[in-house]
C-alpha cells in the first residue's frame, strides 16, 4: 500500500521537528555540562537514551482484520533509579520525539529531586478512530511486548497524550498476569480504587498554576484579574484555566487545535468545560474564533502554551506581549524564541520546569503502591506545593548567580544529579 504523496510530506515534516526537538535538547544539555565543568564523556552517555526498544503490536481489530502497529519505549538514564515516564498514544509519534521526552523527563526528575530517571514510551496511532475494546487491546499487547525492560523497580511507565487511567489500568491488569505478583506499583495514572492517587489527574496543571503564582511574584503582578492566555484545552490546559479562573484571574483566551476564543473581559471558563469534548476541544462550536498565531500574540500577563511543540519560534517571539511565559507543554519555545524573549526581559518558566508536578505525583503514587498506605488529597497538594516552590526558587536563583536564562538554569539544575550519580557509579 502507498502513502498518499500529502501524507508523507506531513510525515516527513514531523519527523524533521523531532529530530530537531532532539538536537535542541542535547545542545542545551551540553551548554549545561559544560558550564558545571563535566568533562565530554558525561555528556557522551547523557546525549542520548542508554535503551531504546522498537516493538511491533498485532491487534485484531474489530472489523476481524489485524492491524500491525508500531510502539517505542525509550529508557534516558538509571543511574539514580528506574525510569519513570508516560506513554503516548498518537499518530505522530517518532522514535526521535520519544527519545527527546525521555531526556527531559530525566531533566524533570532531577529538578524536583526524584529517585528516578527518565523513560517515556509511545505508540503510532489515533485513538480517536479506534474503538474502546481495539484500544484495550493495543494497550495490553504494548505491555506483552516491552514487559521485559519495565517493572516497579525498572521503568514505570503513566499516562500521557491521548492515554488515561482506562489504558494504565488495563496496562496494569496485563502486567500482573504476566508477573505472578499483583504490581500496582508498575504503572502511575491508575483509577484510585486500583492504586491511583488523589490529585494525579490535576498534578501538572496544579504545578503548572503554582510556576505562575511564583513567576508572578518576581515581576509583582497580582494574580487576581492578571490577564492570562492558554494554549490548548486538553488535560492540563482545561485544569490551568479552571485554577486561574477560580484564583482570580481573567483568562482572555483559549485554544484547541481547531482554533482560538478571545474575550477581553474574560471567558466564561465552567461554561467551555461543560462544553468541551473528550479530545478537548470546544471552539468548533462558536464561530467568533481567531487563529492561533493570533491567540499567541495577544496582549496579556501570563502566556501558557499548553498545546504543541515549537509555537514560540523566532518569526513571532518579538511579537510576544506576555511579561511571563510558562511552559506547560513540551518544548513550545525554540532555543532563538528563548534568547529572544529572555534578552526582551520576558520571564520564561521552561517545561522540564513548570510541568514537573505530573512526575511529582506519579512519584507520590508509586510511594504509596510500596507503603500500602494512601494519603489524602490536602496531604498530596501540600506535599505538591513544597517540592514546587523549593524547585521554582532553586532554579531561579541559579538563573540569577549563574547569568543565564531559565532554561539553561533548569538543564544545568537538572542534569547535575544524574552526571554525579554516574559518576560515582564509576560510568564516566
Amino acid at each position: 500500500m502507498v502513502a498518499e504523496k500529502g501524507t508523507q510530506t506531513k510525515t516527513q515534516q514531523q519527523r524533521e521537528q523531532h529530530f530537531e526537538l532532539l538536537n535542541s535538547t542535547q545542545i542545551v544539555i551540553s551548554e549545561a555540562l559544560e558550564k558545571l565543568g563535566y568533562p565530554n564523556e558525561v555528556y557522551e552517555l547523557l546525549k542520548e537514551p542508554i535503551r531504546m526498544m522498537t516493538v511491533k503490536i498485532p491487534v485484531r481489530m474489530d472489523d476481524g482484520t489485524v492491524k500491525i502497529f508500531t510502539g517505542y519505549r525509550a529508557q534516558h538514564n538509571d543511574a539514580v533509579g528506574p525510569t519513570k515516564g508516560g506513554i503516548r498514544f498518537h499518530p505522530n509519534v517518532t522514535e526521535n520525539e520519544v527519545k527527546a521526552l525521555s531526556i527531559w523527563m530525566s531533566l524533570k526528575c532531577g529538578i524536583v529531586d526524584l529517585p528516578y530517571g527518565g523513560g517515556k514510551g509511545g505508540i503510532i496511532c489515533d485513538p480517536r478512530e479506534m474503538s474502546f475494546r481495539e484500544l484495550e487491546r493495543l494497550s495490553r499487547g504494548y505491555v506483552r511486548a516491552i514487559s521485559q525492560i519495565v517493572g516497579p523497580t525498572k521503568d514505570i511507565p503513566a499516562p500521557d497524550v491521548f492515554t488515561n487511567s482506562q489504558i494504565m489500568a488495563w496496562m496494569m491488569d496485563e502486567y500482573s498476569r504476566i508477573d505472578e505478583f499483583n504490581s500496582p506499583g508498575f504503572i502511575t495514572g491508575k483509577p484510585l480504587v486500583l492504586g491511583g492517587s488523589h490529585g494525579r489527574e490535576t498534578a501538572t496543571a496544579k504545578g503548572v498554576t503554582i510556576c505562575i503564582r511564583e513567576a508572578a511574584k518576581k515581576r509583582d503582578i497580582d494574580i487576581k484579574g492578571a490577564r492570562v492566555v492558554v494554549q490548548g484545552f486538553g488535560n492540563a490546559g482545561s485544569f490551568l484555566a479552571k485554577f486561574m479562573h477560580d484564583a482570580g484571574a481573567k483568562v482572555i483566551a483559549i485554544s484547541d487545535a481547531y482554533g482560538a476564543l478571545h474575550d477581553p473581559n474574560g471567558l466564561d471558563i465552567d461554561y467551555l468545560l461543560d462544553r468541551r469534548d473528550s479530545f478537548g476541544t470546544v471552539t468548533k462550536l462558536f464561530n467568533n474564533t481567531i487563529s492561533n498565531k493570533e491567540l499567541l500574540e495577544l496582549d496579556c500577563d501570563i502566556l501558557v502554551p499548553a498545546a504543541i511543540e515549537n509555537q514560540i519560534t523566532e518569526e513571532n517571539a518579538n511579537d510576544i506581549k506576555a511579561k511571563i511565559v510558562v511552559e506547560a507543554a513540551n518544548g513550545p519555545t525554540t532555543l532563538e524564541a528563548t534568547k529572544i524573549l529572555t534578552d526582551r526581559g520576558i520571564l520564561l518558566v521552561p517545561d522540564v520546569l513548570a510541568s514537573a508536578g505530573g512526575v511529582t505525583v506519579s512519584y507520590f503514587e508509586w510511594v504509596q503502591n510500596n507503603q500500602g498506605y494512601y494519603w489524602t488529597e490536602e496531604e498530596v497538594e501540600q506535599r505538591l506545593e513544597k517540592v514546587m516552590v523549593r524547585s521554582f526558587d532553586s532554579i531561579y536563583e541559579t538563573a540569577q548567580v549563574r547569568k543565564v536564562n531559565m532554561r539553561l538554569a533548569a538543564y544545568m539544575v537538572g542534569v547535575r544529579k544524574m552526571a554525579e550519580a554516574s559518576r560515582f557509579r564509576g560510568w564516566v
